[in-house]
């Protein structure tokens, strides 16, 4: 009998709690009721704002909130997502999207030069990948003109700070950025009546665990416009760059942009989003602190694809806290033990990609949809030699954006809004541009010493107005490595394709090689887009040469990065020669070194003999 009483005791305790959990005595739904639930997991809402949940009235209950509305700003992001989510936390913190590292430090070196301090958005304990700590400043600190280019023209896309008044990119600061998105407006478009139409808020209180490639593009639609061509759009800005039919975009976006539709990517095309190929640690970081873009990104094309030589690598999932299996807990189809995980670039197992059954399957994190992975490894037109250094996008890219001729006017007697230091300080940047292109584009050696596509980065001519109207410089290029030069920058665009650039468009034209538009005469080539503040260098090239002579007259950034070489440049050119007859790759020539030698023996020569004919 005292057992059953027990029992019944222990029952009536825990429906007693059960039923206080989901009736919240909060006030807070006196007034917001009908507000969406951010998740099945978040059901309290002062673990997230703060405030005072018993507290009668507006005043007296929001007094003690985390902020203006938005909890996971940096400002208070230690007290909110901090207390669930430290894990999450302690690697955003360091995420290039929250330092922008490598934004301010390659527009030091490109504009004055680097004084060899390291300088990010905000201050705090960082370590390289080596575990070695950082000495950090704070960009507030940069008093120089490309500190204030990143503070008022940069920084809007900077987790840390919000964005509320521009069309289309629009975005919150800290976790909301990505995990509650903000709609065109960047207005409250959901039930709650108090709330409807307020701006400087997310389109609804549901929290997006899967981040949509909508939420990328509010950034990554500036400089190289990655989110753009990955979607097949392009803002030609009224006729930049002609497209079919010369009308202007059907699709608004940020800036009065005018977007027209290019064909996009394969894999956007297939059905593909952002996060499907790129990992958490790509987009929140790792935990260290990286000072450039390629050094954090851990995602290759070779991971899924395979490489020359070499095939994709798996790692079966043993270990109950493998991270492929909390990452997975929200797909389709989650991670199991014994699951063969295919692995990044850096060793580290995808979430939603695995073997099976000798195929590769990438499974969409938000739709579940299976996409069977094509592996090239030992394919003809992947093993042809020469190529060892290409990077895949080098011949699959359909479209690199190009702007030639940034003009850039800092005005001193105008103030502008420094949206680091959040107030208006004297200083304001407009800008202007020449040119745009699309196809073909320039190739160089990148950081990792492989040839890839490269885009002006950035080609900036610079004027300053002092305050008194006179102007301290006038359409000045600034210096790189000691010299005044126009400057490129290794890139890969986001805009793919199955069928690869044509072997005789590389091999025959020079302006892939980085010349330009161009001129040949006899053993010399020679740039031909130029503008009046550039007479002598062409915009839209590197290169020139002059009776045989190749000459590098603009740098490409990025350590270790460089233009072609002239010996590059002519064995590049030679092939030429061969491609008229051995058009394939599948050519049983282009399984060893091309000899030109062979042009010599009897049957060449009877060859072009019969052609000169």
């Amino acid at each position: 009998m005292l057992l059953r009483v027990i029992i019944i005791l222990l029952l009536v305790t825990l429906a007693s709690s059960c039923t206080s959990l989901h009736q919240n005595p909060s006030t807070c739904i006196n007034c917001h009721a009908a507000l969406e639930h951010v998740s099945p997991t978040h059901t309290d809402c002062v673990v997230c704002h703060g405030g005072d949940p018993l507290a009668s009235g507006k005043e007296k209950s929001h007094a003690a909130m985390h902020g203006e509305g938005n909890p996971s700003a940096p400002e208070t992001w230690e007290k909110a997502c901090g207390n669930c989510h430290r894990h999450q936390l302690e690697r955003v913190t360091s995420t290039l999207m929250q330092t922008n590292a490598g934004m301010i430090r390659n527009i030091q070196l490109t504009w004055e030069g680097s004084d060899g301090h390291n300088y990010f958005t905000h201050s705090g304990t960082f370590f390289n990948s080596f575990g070695k700590p950082l000495e950090i400043k704070s960009v507030e600190e940069l008093d120089i003109i490309s500190g204030e280019l990143y503070r008022k023209f940069c920084s809007r896309c900077h987790i840390g700070t919000s964005n509320d008044t521009s069309y289309s990119a629009a975005h919150a600061s800290g976790c909301a950025a990505c995990h509650f998105p903000w709609n065109d407006e960047g207005v409250y478009s959901g039930d709650d009546k108090t709330m409807q139409g307020k701006a400087g808020h997310s389109a609804s209180h549901a929290m997006n665990p899967l981040p949509d490639t909508q939420v990328c593009s509010r950034c990554h639609n500036r400089s190289g416009r990655i989110a753009f061509s990955y979607q097949g759009l392009y803002d030609g800005n009224n006729g930049l760059v002609p497209t079919r039919g010369g009308a202007a975009g059907p699709v608004m976006n940020s800036g009065a942009r005018n977007l027209v539709h290019i064909v996009p990517d394969v894999h956007f095309a297939a059905g593909m989003e952002c996060i499907d190929c790129h990992t958490s640690r790509d987009v929140m970081g790792d935990g260290y602190a990286y000072r450039n873009m390629y050094l954090q990104t851990e995602v290759a094309c070779e991971d899924c694809h395979g490489g020359a030589t070499e095939l994709p690598r798996y790692c079966e999932v043993t270990r109950e806290n493998d991270e492929a299996l909390r990452e997975s807990r929200s797909y389709k189809l989650p991670v199991q033990n014994g699951m063969r995980m295919i692995q990044t670039a850096k060793g580290r197992n995808y979430s939603n990609v695995f073997y099976k059954d000798g195929t590769i399957w990438l499974q969409g994190k938000r739709s579940g949809k299976l996409h069977r992975s094509k592996v090239i490894t030992g394919t003809p037109e992947h093993t042809v030699i020469g190529h060892e250094r290409l990077e895949c996008y080098s011949c699959h890219s359909r479209a690199v954006p190009q702007c030639y001729g940034c003009h850039t006017r800092y005005d001193k007697s105008e103030t502008g809004m420094d949206f680091i230091k959040g107030e208006d300080t004297p200083g304001a940047f407009s800008e202007t541009e020449d040119y745009r292109m699309l196809y073909p584009f320039p190739l160089a050696l990148n950081q990792r010493g492989r040839i890839s596509p490269v885009t002006p980065g950035c080609q900036t001519f610079v004027t300053v107005a002092e305050a008194d109207g006179s102007l301290s410089k006038s359409e000045y290029v600034t210096k790189f490595k000691g010299s005044q030069q126009l400057r490129f920058a290794p890139f890969y665009s986001h805009n793919t394709g199955k069928k690869a650039t044509g072997c005789a468009e590389c091999h025959g034209n020079a302006r892939f090689l980085g010349f330009g538009q161009h001129i040949v005469e006899a053993n010399s080539i020679k740039g031909t887009l130029i503008c009046e503040r550039s007479d002598r260098k062409p915009l839209d090239g590197f290169l020139t040469m002059d009776n045989g002579r190749v000459n590098a007259f603009s740098a490409v950034t990025r350590e270790n990065a460089r233009p072609l070489s002239g010996a590059e440049v002519k064995r590049t050119l030679a092939v030429n020669l061969c491609l008229p007859c051995h058009g394939s790759a599948r050519d049983p020539i282009y399984r060893k070194g091309i000899d030109q030698r062979a042009l010599d023996d009897t049957l060449h020569r009877r060859l072009l003999s019969d052609h000169q004919r």
